[in-house]
C-alpha cells in the first residue's frame, strides 16, 4: 500500500480545497445570512457547528464499525488501520459537540452540564471510544489488537443509535432532532437549515480530509519502522493470516 503516492496526495489536497471551500460558505450563511433565533439569540448559531460535529461523529463511527467487520472477515490490517483513524476523529469531533453543547447550554438551559439523556448517553460513547483507542496497544501481536478493538468498535456502535433518539425515547432538556428526525420535516428555517447543510458538509469534507491525512501518517509509521504502528515484531503489514 503506497500510501504516499501521488495519486492520493492529488485526492487528499482535492478535498482539503474543497473543505475550505465549504467552510467559507458555511460561515457566511451561518453569520451573515441565517437570522439569529426568535428563542434563544445568538446563542443558537452554535448549532451550525454542534449539529455538524455531532453527526461527523456518528460517520466516524460507522466507519469503524464497516473497518472492524472488513478486518475480521478479512484479517487485513489496512481496515484496521482505518478504523483506528477513524475513531480518533470520532472522538475528537465527539468531545467538541460536547464542549459547543456546553457553551450553548449555558445561556439557553442556564447551567454548563445537566444529567440529561442525551448529554449522558454522548458522554458514554465518547468513553467507549476512548477505550477502543485505549487497548490497542495491551498485546504485542497487532492482529490480537486490532481483534479486541474490532470487537469494541463493533459492540460501540450500537450506542450511536441510543444518542440520537435518547431525545425521542425519553423526556429530556435537549431539543429533539433538528434533522433526520424520524417522521417529519426537520422543524427549521429554511436559510437557517441552509447554513446548518453548508455546516455540516464542511465538517465532513474536513472530516474526511483528516482521515486520509492519519491514514497515510499511520501507514507511514509501519513503513518506516517495519512493525505495527501499537508496536511488535516485524510483520507483513497487509498480509492475511490464518488463525
Amino acid at each position: 500500500m503506497d500510501a504516499a503516492s501521488p495519486a492520493r496526495r492529488r485526492t487528499e489536497r482535492a478535498v482539503g480545497l474543497l473543505a475550505v471551500a465549504a467552510v467559507a460558505t458555511a460561515l457566511t450563511l451561518g453569520l451573515a445570512v441565517a437570522p439569529p433565533d426568535v428563542v434563544q439569540g445568538q446563542a443558537q448559531r452554535l448549532m451550525y457547528v454542534h449539529v455538524p460535529a455531532a453527526l461527523t461523529a456518528y460517520l466516524a463511527f460507522a466507519t469503524v464499525l464497516l473497518g472492524s467487520v472488513a478486518y475480521l472477515l478479512r484479517r487485513d490490517l489496512k481496515w484496521d488501520m482505518r478504523a483506528q483513524a477513524a475513531a480518533e476523529l470520532g472522538v475528537g469531533m465527539t468531545a467538541l459537540a460536547i464542549a459547543l453543547g456546553s457553551l450553548w447550554g449555558r445561556p439557553v438551559w442556564g447551567v454548563w452540564w445537566a444529567w440529561d439523556p442525551r448529554l449522558v448517553s454522548t458522554a458514554v460513547l465518547l468513553l467507549i471510544y476512548l477505550g477502543y483507542l485505549g487497548i490497542r496497544g495491551l498485546a504485542e501481536d497487532p492482529h490480537t489488537n486490532a481483534r479486541r478493538a474490532a470487537v469494541v468498535g463493533i459492540l460501540g456502535f450500537v450506542n450511536v443509535p441510543i444518542v440520537h433518539f435518547s431525545v425521542v425515547w425519553w423526556r429530556t432538556l435537549h431539543q429533539g432532532p433538528t434533522v433526520l428526525a424520524p417522521g417529519s420535516s426537520p422543524p427549521i428555517e429554511g436559510v437557517m437549515l441552509a447554513a446548518l447543510a453548508a455546516g455540516w458538509v464542511s465538517f465532513t469534507l474536513l472530516a474526511a480530509w483528516v482521515f486520509l491525512r492519519r491514514i497515510r501518517v499511520l501507514a507511514a509509521a509501519v513503513r518506516t519502522s517495519g512493525s505495527a504502528v501499537t508496536g511488535g515484531p516485524p510483520i507483513r503489514v497487509f498480509a492475511r493470516r490464518n488463525l
